[in-house]
């Protein structure tokens, strides 16, 4: 039995992405096959594809950082239990964090990677919350643990983890600050968020204009274009939340060096780093979050925005 995947066959463009067809194995001990019903397309995805990431996959690769689907069979035993895979049973709908793999038809993944999604969640939606919407929450509640008033700012509010950020911020009552373009401004202001234009606007002076006491939080998915300015609007005892890619691994090296330079000032404020792959270090907390995530998606309080749905095999044309 063939399926079919969306390889990258070199670095560049969305162009060069390339259906291509495989052999479908069954799965090993410990291992269950999904039927990917949803992936969406990821900063990362066009990141790795451009080669822009510390650590680039080598090509060819099958981009797809996370999935929603169903369980099309299951592995044996391994060789250290007497039983096969536990968790899940064919059949059953689950998510992943995979990293690479999700343009694709199928994939097959570890029992310890699956991650349990409830009934009725339309797969779209819920596979939102797998990357984008955990970033957005743990930044908020694990990382800055904000609290109802606080005054925060959100660069870049207008992508996918910006509008978790903002709708997750305008759940737990803060009071937001967001830069975007121009044309994006009325969603920001939906959500309850005060606008920047980055194109017109210095974000430095009009924060210090209407928060003179500082921010109690940045979140900041851009790394440099903001960092060494914005620092200083945080009021003593703030945090600035560093989520996005440094996109080199001279990058990654820089961003540790402000990490530990800005951390030692006697200034109160602090600089903290966040990244997924620590979901494979912290699994009880990322499955705990991702329940309550689901949840707020199943009770209506969460809405994700979705520009437009293809196809799995036409990920060239999303990703363009």
């Amino acid at each position: 039995m063939k399926y079919r995947s969306v390889m990258v066959t070199k670095r560049g463009s969305p162009e060069i992405l390339q259906v291509v067809e495989n052999d479908l194995r069954a799965p090993s001990a410990g291992e269950a096959r999904i039927k990917v019903l949803a992936t969406p397309v990821c900063g990362p995805d066009v990141q790795a594809r451009y080669g822009q990431t510390p650590i680039a996959p080598k090509v060819p690769f099958v981009p797809g950082y996370a999935v929603i689907g169903d369980v099309d069979a299951v592995g044996g035993p391994k060789r250290s239990s007497s039983e096969g895979v536990s968790n899940v049973a064919a059949g059953d709908r689950v998510a992943a964090l995979t990293i690479f793999g999700g343009y694709a038809e199928y994939i097959t993944l570890g029992e310890e990677d699956l991650i349990p999604v409830p009934d009725g969640l339309d797969p779209a939606e819920a596979v939102t919350l797998i990357l984008n919407y955990i970033v957005a929450y743990q930044t908020l509640h694990r990382s800055a643990k904000v609290k109802a008033g606080d005054k925060v700012l959100i660069i870049g509010a207008s992508g996918g983890v910006g509008t978790a950020l903002l709708e997750l911020g305008k759940l737990a009552k803060l009071s937001m600050y967001g830069i975007a373009s121009k044309g994006k401004h009325q969603i920001l202001a939906e959500y309850g968020a005060t606008p920047i234009d980055y194109h017109t606007q210095d974000f430095v002076e009009v924060i210090r204009q209407a928060e003179p006491q500082g921010l109690d939080a940045v979140f900041d998915g851009m790394v440099w274009s903001y960092l060494d300015r914005g620092f200083s609007l945080l009021r003593r005892g703030g945090t600035w939340v560093q989520y996005g890619n440094p996109l080199s691994f001279s990058g990654l090296l820089r961003l540790l060096s402000k990490l530990v330079w800005l951390n030692v000032l006697p200034n109160g404020r602090s600089l903290k780093l966040y990244g997924t792959t620590t979901s494979k270090f912290g699994r009880g907390r990322y499955l705990e979050d991702w329940a309550t995530l689901f949840k707020l998606l199943d009770e209506g309080k969460i809405k994700p925005i979705i520009m437009k749905k293809y196809p799995i095999l036409e990920a060239a044309r999303a990703n363009e």
